[in-house]
Parts: structure tokens; C-alpha cells; sequence
């Protein structure tokens, strides 16, 4: 069989009923060589959580939700092969470090392809999906942060037209390392 093209997945938003896939995903995401750097939450709390939270996520970002919407790439055999997850962000509001969001835009959170999906531009199909929801909210601008020693993520967000804006915040959880902001301008 040959290795599939981002053609040969359907991206679409997930659908509230979908919450247990949406959690099982998230669980595989959090297991990941990089996850420490990648995400904010570790495996153990994200598998402590009630089957409520993942519900209340799954309305929240799943489909006709105009605040945020989470993409899955489906796979050709119906498994997903990855997510993205974009938040849009009101002007007047403040963000989760604490800086002031003086536009219109949306946030990408919750980045994630699977393995064996890698290096086929699915990062980038998914990428296409959540911008164009945004730009469909009317948001100036798609934000996006990455740890500053996260190379491959930096590639690969790169490569979605996604460029560094300057601004440096600390790591959540780590104050002596940084992440950088990317964005991309509408």
C-alpha cells in the first residue's frame, strides 16, 4: 500500500458525540516524544479528567461552535491522524499570559499528527482548515506559540505561512525557557 497524501484525508470539525475519540486523541498526543515541550498539560492530568470535560471540549469546539473549532484529519481507514484545535480571541480581551488582545484573531492549540502521518503536508491541509475558519470569524490575524527548542514544530508551521512575530513569553512551565509567537497576517 502506498503512504497516503494530505489528499487522502477528510479534515473536517468534530461533532459533540465524538468526545471519546476527541479525549483518546488527546491521550496520544500528550504521549509524545516532544510533548513535554508541546503541549501545557502532561498525560497524567489529561487522563484524570472526568468524560465531562471532554463532552463540555467537544461541544465547545466541535462543529457550528463559533468560538472554537477543532479539525481532525481522517485517515482513509476512518482512523484520525491528527488534530487542530483554533480559539478565536476577542479584541478588548486579555490572553492567557496575560497581554492585552488588541484584534480580532484566532489561536491555534492542540497541534498534533500522528507518527506515521508525518511528512506527507497533512500538517498543512489541517493548518488550511483552522485558518479558514478563522478568517470565516473575521479574524484579522492566526496566532499560534511554540517552544523556542521545538524545531520540528517551527518547520512545520513554517512551511503553513506562519512566521514569528518577535514576541518571546516564558513556558508555562518552565520560566527559564521561552516560546515564540507566530502568526500569520490575513
Amino acid at each position: 500500500m502506498s503512504t497516503p497524501t494530505s489528499d487522502d484525508y477528510v479534515v473536517r470539525a468534530i461533532r459533540p458525540e465524538e468526545w471519546a475519540a476527541v479525549k483518546q486523541l488527546r491521550l496520544d498526543a500528550l504521549r509524545d516524544p516532544v510533548a513535554h515541550i508541546a503541549f501545557l498539560e502532561t498525560y497524567e492530568d489529561a487522563l484524570a479528567r472526568p468524560d465531562s470535560f471532554y463532552q463540555e471540549r467537544a461541544i465547545g469546539s466541535g462543529e457550528g461552535s463559533g468560538t472554537a473549532q477543532q479539525f481532525i484529519a481522517e485517515a482513509p481507514d476512518g482512523t484520525w491522524a491528527g488534530t487542530v484545535t483554533v480559539l478565536l480571541e476577542q479584541a478588548g480581551t486579555t490572553d492567557w499570559a496575560g497581554y492585552p488582545v488588541e484584534r480580532r484573531q484566532g489561536h491555534v492549540v492542540g497541534v498534533f499528527v500522528r507518527p506515521e502521518h508525518r511528512g506527507n503536508g497533512l500538517i498543512r491541509t489541517l493548518f488550511d482548515a483552522g485558518v479558514s475558519w478563522a478568517w470565516q470569524q473575521r479574524a484579522d490575524r492566526v496566532r499560534l506559540f511554540v517552544h523556542a527548542d521545538n524545531a520540528r514544530a517551527q518547520g512545520a508551521y513554517r512551511k503553513a505561512g506562519f512566521g514569528p512575530s518577535g514576541l518571546v513569553v516564558s513556558f508555562s512551565k518552565d520560566e527559564a525557557e521561552n516560546e515564540l509567537e507566530f502568526v500569520l497576517e490575513r
